[in-house]
């Protein structure tokens, strides 16, 4: 199914005349609306742009797109209108479950927005990780819509009944204390950082054995000196200096002063974000709120930007 956050992207594009113009428009990163742009194609199944000449051409199909987009997209505004006209009278609850890190630094800041007041939408909210939200899915559970995380194929198991929409990846990063006197986004391969404490996720856990494939690939053994499977928690005691840690972006979108964030090529990793929703609570609202959800989801963080001397 396309996402018409998609299709908004697409006609800025198409109207600026270059992913970074579109990015700068919409508050994004020229990574992420590439990102988009590459999911619309594979999603719509057309090659939208011909990226063989040294600047980005929207193909005829991407014009013949955007046309439709005004119509989907016109459509939309004006159903979300029609909510807002409604919602005095009329709410509609939606029972989410979600892990902590969406809980932490993005629902908040998408409930403060305009497009959020105007959905109509009540939330009944339970927060966990992705294994026990999805049992709310089950029959007779009390979940209308889990959003969940996966890294790699890591055994989640959702029921049949359900549909599963994909909301964003959520890229992993090494982090560092500063005061070990890396520089902020330096290319760093991984056998250099063999010899470095490390912070861990414990043992047995789903994240820990495809993280575990993933160092031994590229050679790195760590000399582990703390287990945590809370990100807050990684990056406080990384900023402390006691060791290295590999977070999520989400998680940096709070993140400590006394911390330095790698570039280590060999250690690429993402959390895959999708949603799972009961086929029958898929309302227009609900489906305008998974909307504001990838949108906020794109935004970049302040945070992950490089730090003033002396953090």
């Amino acid at each position: 199914m396309v996402n018409p956050l998609h299709l908004r992207t697409l006609l800025e594009v198409t109207r600026l005349g270059s992913f970074a113009a579109a990015a700068n428009r919409l508050g994004y990163t020229a990574s992420a609306v590439s990102q988009q742009m590459s999911a619309l194609e594979r999603d719509s199944g057309v090659v939208l742009f011909d990226r063989s000449a040294r600047s980005i051409q929207p193909t005829d199909a991407a014009l013949v797109m955007t046309r439709h987009a005004v119509k989907v997209l016109t459509d939309l505004d004006a159903l979300l209108a029609a909510a807002a006209r409604t919602q005095t009278a009329s709410h509609q609850e939606l029972r989410l479950g979600l892990f902590p890190s969406l809980a932490t630094h993005i629902l908040p800041t998408l409930m403060q927005g305009q497009p959020w007041r105007d959905l109509g939408l009540s939330l009944k909210v339970s927060v966990a990780e992705p294994a026990q939200t999805i049992q709310g899915l089950r029959e007779g559970g009390e979940l209308d819509v889990a959003l969940v995380y996966q890294v790699g194929q890591s055994g989640l198991a959702w029921p049949h009944s359900v549909d599963r929409q994909w909301i964003g990846d959520d890229q992993f990063r090494v982090v560092l204390p500063a005061s070990w006197g890396f520089t902020e986004g330096a290319p760093v391969a991984a056998h250099h950082l063999s010899d470095t404490p490390w912070i861990m996720h414990h043992p047995g856990t789903s994240d820990a054995t495809v993280i575990e494939r993933l160092f031994a690939s590229c050679n790195l053994h760590p000399r582990v000196v703390a287990y945590s499977d809370d990100f807050q928690a990684s990056l406080e005691l990384a900023a402390a200096g006691l060791g290295a840690a590999l977070v999520p972006d989400l998680a940096l979108r709070k993140r400590p002063e006394g911390l330095v964030v790698l570039d280590v090529p060999e250690i690429r990793l993402a959390r895959n974000i999708f949603a799972l929703l009961i086929n029958d609570k898929q309302t227009a609202r609900v489906r305008l709120f998974m909307d504001l959800l990838a949108q906020t989801m794109q935004l970049e963080p302040a945070a992950t930007t490089t730090q003033k001397s002396g953090a």
